[in-house]
């Protein structure tokens, strides 16, 4: 969710512009949108029929922000988030990502009609801790909505869908202040607690701490700062720091965040650690200089932020879960829109092994990379002036993703277009291959054609043949995407592509 101070309590109610509150390879099933209907979307060939790429939906599930979806626990995946009338906690379950857009959800606690925790109820996270469920979130009091902390809720059933939630009480620190968007993690035998809190004298509207657990009910010893919005594009609208989500992996510790206010200029940022570090030691968090997630216009996805984590069916990919606005112009106080919307996509990881966000994904085809037969750890990408080469791309991941869709002059075509540059599509100019923008002409729908064939070194890839020469083909040559007529097994390989 998001904080709230004094100063801003008092901007939200005499009704200013506050910002408070908190809700790819994107997984699921396609869905027709505005956005699909650009050029080149019509008939043709099925772009999402390969097994193993993930399709797209989105969004996953409409109004709920800050959302969590859990990794999988005995076949089923559950879900929580911020309901738009800040009045309760859900919880909904199914055996696949996508299915959670298609099942019930259940209110599992409800807010008093008056006293403590009877004003807003927000950011709620569900985690399994030694065989029973917990629900972490922040409540604010009936009298005063934003006298926001920290509760949490136990189960011990095994489905946490199930009406056996008992309040265990707050969750106390060092200072009685606004405090919210907590989340726990397990490293290296020891249990952490990480949240957004205001400080006294500190002039913010949160920062991020992290403490160890005495027990899945209470924090042991002091906060410990870790983080402090200080960068501009953590003070927008507000100074914020909040939302934390903790993943493990390649030897560090990611800690994601969200910053700014919850209008457009919302944020993901990330704080790094070494896996072997004392986490309690705020000198071991490193913190990014510039956002992994925000605002994209071209994909009108605006506001992205408090993301989660999970994994993909095939137990292998990992999955960014989010909440993003389709809209930039919001009437009223963001705190009281409710079209922040679940969405999720696939996080990627560059070579260094730091996670790769990229950008918000619209709704549309499959997102996919193409990784070339005879280069496997690399890709293809546009570059400088539209061209296309193929590497293990270092940074900027957005520019390695595509969509495979219905060509412009023949449903028996396919044209790949950008992610990044939505109205751009690989085209062969002057034998060459490249990135340019859509132009409504015969000859522009002839050059971005391609018959897509099975893999002609790979069943299990694809190749793509060039409309008007069936000899033909896209393809890997010393790292640039190059047109050529195969002829040897090695020739075949460098076109043949994975789809990741």
């Amino acid at each position: 969710m998001t904080q709230n101070n004094l100063d801003r309590r008092s901007l939200l109610r005499g009704g200013g512009a506050a910002a408070a509150g908190a809700a790819a390879v994107p997984l699921l099933g396609t869905s027709a949108s505005a956005a699909t209907q650009r050029p080149g979307r019509g008939h043709g060939q099925d772009p999402g029929r390969d097994s193993g790429v993930l399709t797209t939906r989105d969004p996953l599930i409409e109004q709920r922000a800050d959302p969590l979806i859990t990794y999988p626990h005995r076949g089923m995946y559950y879900m929580t988030g911020s309901v738009p009338e800040y009045d309760r906690i859900v919880v909904r379950g199914a055996p696949t990502i996508e299915g959670l857009a298609h099942t019930g959800e259940r209110t599992v606690w409800r807010r008093p009609k008056s006293g403590r925790m009877g004003g807003h109820i927000w950011a709620p996270e569900l985690h399994r801790i030694d065989g029973r469920w917990y629900i972490y979130f922040a409540a604010g009091d009936s009298d005063d909505v934003f006298r926001i902390r920290m509760y949490v809720l136990e189960s011990r059933a095994e489905d946490p869908r199930e009406d056996a939630w008992e309040l265990r009480g707050q969750i106390t620190t060092a200072w009685d202040t606004f405090a919210l968007d907590a989340t726990t993690f397990e490293h290296a035998g020891t249990r952490y607690y990480a949240w957004a809190q205001a400080e006294p004298g500190i002039d913010t509207s949160s920062n991020l701490y992290i403490a160890e657990m005495a027990s899945p009910l209470a924090i042991k010893g002091d906060p410990v700062r870790i983080a402090v919005p200080t960068a501009d594009w953590e003070t927008r609208g507000f100074k914020v720091n909040e939302g934390a989500y903790v993943l493990v992996r390649n030897g560090r510790v990611f800690m994601t965040f969200s910053a700014s206010a919850t209008d457009a200029n919302y944020c993901v940022g990330l704080l790094t650690a070494d896996a072997r570090a004392n986490l309690l030691d705020p000198a071991s968090w490193t913190k990014s200089p510039q956002p992994l997630l925000q605002t994209n216009e071209a994909n009108s996805r605006y506001g992205p932020g408090h993301n989660s984590f999970t994994v993909a069916e095939d137990g292998e990919t990992d999955v960014l879960v989010y909440h993003a606005r389709s809209y930039q112009g919001i009437e009223g106080d963001p705190l009281y829109d409710p079209n922040r919307h679940t969405r999720v996509q696939r996080l990627n990881w560059y070579p260094d092994g730091t996670p790769a966000l990229g950008i918000p994904i619209a709704e549309g085809e499959p997102v996919v990379r193409l990784s070339p037969l005879d280069s496997p750890e690399s890709f293809v990408r546009h570059g400088q002036g539209g061209r296309l080469v193929v590497d293990r791309v270092a940074d900027r991941v957005e520019r390695s993703q595509f969509r495979i869709v219905p060509g412009f002059l023949d449903p028996g075509r396919v044209a790949l277009r950008c992610v990044d540059l939505p109205d751009h599509h690989v085209r062969v100019s002057d034998g060459s291959p490249v990135v340019e923008p859509y132009a409504d002409s015969d000859e522009y729908g002839r050059a971005s054609g391609f018959i897509r064939d099975e893999g002609l070194a790979d069943r299990d890839g694809v190749s793509f043949r060039l409309s008007h020469d069936p000899h033909s083909y896209l393809a890997h040559r010393e790292g640039r995407l190059v047109v050529e007529r195969p002829g040897s097994r090695a020739d075949r390989e460098r076109a043949t592509f994975r789809l990741r």
